[in-house]
Parts: structure tokens; C-alpha cells; sequence
């Protein structure tokens, strides 16, 4: 009779245990109940909040839900503009589960399979925006417009899921490999095309300055030869007129002068040959009065 007593016991311990479950913080909980998710009077699904609840045991099946808002941040994919032109879209989504009921029947609450289906839905909602943009528009000013758009086509898509849309971004845009080096060689040839363009002008202006220098050297000399051979004029009729002058005060002493100084260039070499007539009025000067 103990023995049974302790059976019974012992039964009764673990259907009290096995009616108890408790939800820790940041979770939430529903009850499959006979393969059907448990619902209330008003039919809407019954969450257990985080704390300790009652369940039937045997009969129902506790399932735990992370509650949090979750990160989807898996591979980079490639989607093609409006110019046939493909890019690699590195992004992240943020997504928390809305509806309860809904998430266990559509993935079977395995997370995993929650992201590859959200991840498809955001994908063609990603692609669907970006195919009617051009990749200027989308690194532009309408990249949070793009994200918006996205995240709104993906967050009606994914009611179906029980999923919550909190965020959509984009981390980062890449060219694939073939298209970045087409583009770059591009970039390329443009910035040569510019800057053959950019040296031509340059050289252009610098010809034009060269000639305008060159002409004015050109009239700068020619006016200073003007200058010096007016100069020059002016000086020799200066000289001019004071021999004029000096002569015609004293034309004794102005021949005296000169013969002087025809004498001190004739004389100023010891190596010189003077071939001259005796009788030449050359040595008038060097005479005596007898000769006369």
C-alpha cells in the first residue's frame, strides 16, 4: 500500500511539474494545444509573457519565441538597375516577430528559416526599386527614399510571416569585378580626354602670352634703338657745333688741338711705319719758325 501511495505521489509531483513552464525575459511563449496553436474565447492566440505559467501536461507543448528585435545580415546580393547595369548590395535588416501564431506556422519557428524567407522578400522588394533607378539616382539623394520604398513593399510581404519590418540599410554598393573595371578605364579615358584638352588650352595661352611678350621686347628694343640713335644724333651735332663753335673763335689754336691729337694716336706705337712727305702740312707743327 506505501508503495502505491509513493507511486501516486511520485505521478502527481511530475504532473505539477510538467504543468508548470516558465518564459525568462526578452521571450515569449505559445501553447500548441492537440496540433493547434491555443487561442482564446475571442479566438486571437495566447502569449505568455515572460514569468511562470500553467500548462496542461502531456496535452500541450510550450513553444519559446525570442521576443527581440532580431538582425538579418547575410551575404551580399546582386540586383540590376534601370540601366542593365548589376550591383552588389551589401545590406541588414532589422525584424521582430508580430504575430505569434503566425510565425510558428509559416516557419515552424526555426529562425532560419524565418531569415530565407524574409530574406527573399526583401530581396524582391530591393529589386524592384533598384530597377527603376539608375546608379547615380541611387548612390544620390534618393538612397533613404530606395530604403524606405523597400522596406515598405517587404514589410507587406511579410505580414504573412508574422514578421515585423523595423529596418531596412544598405551597408554598402559595389560594382561587380567585370563592371567596376569597365567603368574605371572609362573614368579613365574621360580624365585623359580632359586633360589632353586642359593642356591644349594651356598651351594655347601660353603661345598667345609668348607672342604678346616677344612683340613687346620686340617694340621695347626697337624703341630703344630709336632712343639711342636719336640720342646719338643729338650728341654727334652737339660735338658738332661746339667744334663749329671753338673753330671760329680761335681756328689757329682748333687746328693746333687737332693736330695734337694726330699726332698722339700717329706716335702711340713704337712699331708703327708713318709713310708721309717731308713737305706734308702733317708735321706744320713740329717745325721750327725757320721752316716756315
Amino acid at each position: 500500500m506505501k508503495n502505491f501511495i509513493g507511486v501516486i505521489v511520485i505521478l502527481l509531483g511530475f504532473l505539477a511539474y510538467g504543468s508548470l513552464f516558465v518564459v525568462s525575459e526578452g521571450n515569449k511563449a505559445i501553447v500548441i494545444q492537440f496540433g493547434k496553436v491555443q487561442r482564446d474565447g475571442e479566438n486571437q492566440t495566447v502569449v505568455f509573457e515572460p514569468g511562470l505559467h500553467f500548462k496542461l501536461p502531456i496535452f500541450d507543448r510550450v513553444v519559446v519565441l525570442d521576443a527581440r528585435i532580431q538582425t538579418l545580415d547575410e551575404m551580399p546580393s546582386r540586383f540590376v538597375t534601370s540601366e542593365k547595369k548589376d550591383l552588389i548590395v551589401d545590406l541588414y535588416v532589422k525584424w521582430k516577430i508580430k504575430d505569434f501564431a503566425k510565425y510558428y506556422l509559416s516557419t515552424g519557428a526555426i529562425k532560419g528559416n524565418a531569415e530565407i524567407l524574409l530574406q527573399q522578400k526583401v530581396n524582391n522588394g530591393l529589386r524592384s526599386e533598384f530597377g527603376t533607378r539608375t546608379i547615380s539616382q541611387i548612390v544620390s539623394g534618393e538612397r533613404s527614399e530606395l530604403m524606405d520604398e523597400a522596406m515598405n513593399q517587404a514589410s507587406t510581404s511579410s505580414d504573412e510571416l508574422g514578421i515585423e519590418i523595423v529596418d531596412v540599410r544598405v551597408k554598402q554598393i559595389n560594382l561587380p569585378p567585370e563592371v567596376r573595371n569597365f567603368i574605371f578605364e572609362r573614368m579613365r579615358t574621360e580624365r585623359e580626354a580632359v586633360a589632353r584638352e586642359h593642356r591644349s588650352e594651356g598651351k594655347k595661352k601660353a603661345d598667345f602670352i609668348k607672342a604678346d611678350v616677344d612683340a613687346k621686347v620686340t617694340v621695347l628694343l626697337a624703341d630703344a634703338d630709336r632712343n639711342a640713335r636719336k640720342l646719338k644724333g643729338e650728341g654727334d651735332a652737339q660735338a658738332a657745333k661746339i667744334y663749329a663753335d671753338t673753330y671760329s673763335k680761335d681756328p689757329e689754336f682748333y687746328s693746333f688741338l687737332r693736330s695734337m691729337d694726330a699726332y698722339r694716336t700717329s706716335f702711340s706705337s713704337k712699331n708703327d711705319v708713318l709713310v708721309v712727305e717731308p713737305t706734308s702740312d702733317f708735321f706744320r707743327y713740329m717745325k721750327g719758325k725757320q721752316g716756315k
